[in-house]
């Protein structure tokens, strides 16, 4: 393999999907190996974000997981792959290079955990990786009302101390499946 002196990485590969995999069942996702998360972010174990291209996607902000045998993978939600227009088994051009922008959190859902401090002292007790993921999930909806919705989602999660997981599985008893 062949490195980017500027830090970019190229490569193309194919987007997978998880069968059963606890959390991640159903996740549709690419592989990063390790020779190339070790040279976007040296002698890192833990997630980290990147920002680049999805064929003629841009993306930013997105984290890459570790898996635990120093490969990682990059999650590639409806959104992304609606851009693309792909799905698991499609080939995929990846460009993506370290991204050190710190992420801000969504200020709508942070002023609605100001309303309730237990839901606040949860929350902020969370990694910063996974107030990111919620927040950026607040802020992916579009609609005043979708948004409102989520953030009343989030709240009550952070009350029952639940993981994203566990909301995500929550919502869809919710929608009948």
């Amino acid at each position: 393999m062949i490195f980017n002196l500027n830090g970019l990485e190229k490569f193309d590969t194919i987007l997978s999907r998880f069968g059963e995999q606890g959390e991640k069942t159903g996740w549709t996702y690419i592989t990063i190996g390790e020779d190339i998360a070790q040279h976007l972010n040296p002698g890192n174990r833990k997630s980290f974000r990147v920002k680049g291209r999805l064929d003629n996607h841009n993306i930013e902000s997105v984290a890459l997981l570790p898996m635990g045998n120093g490969s990682f993978i990059m999650p590639v939600n409806a959104s992304m792959r609606k851009a693309i227009g792909k799905r698991k088994g499609a080939m995929v051009h990846v460009e993506i290079a370290l991204d050190n922008k710190p992420l801000a959190l969504s200020k709508d859902l942070i002023d609605c955990l100001e309303d309730d401090p237990e839901a606040k002292e949860y929350f902020f007790s969370l990694p910063n990786s996974h107030r990111n993921y919620y927040s950026k999930w607040v802020e992916s909806i579009k609609s005043p009302e979708g948004k409102a919705a989520r953030i009343a989602d989030v709240v009550n999660a952070m009350n029952r101390h639940w993981s994203f997981s566990e909301l995500m599985k929550y919502r869809k008893t919710l929608k009948g499946g």
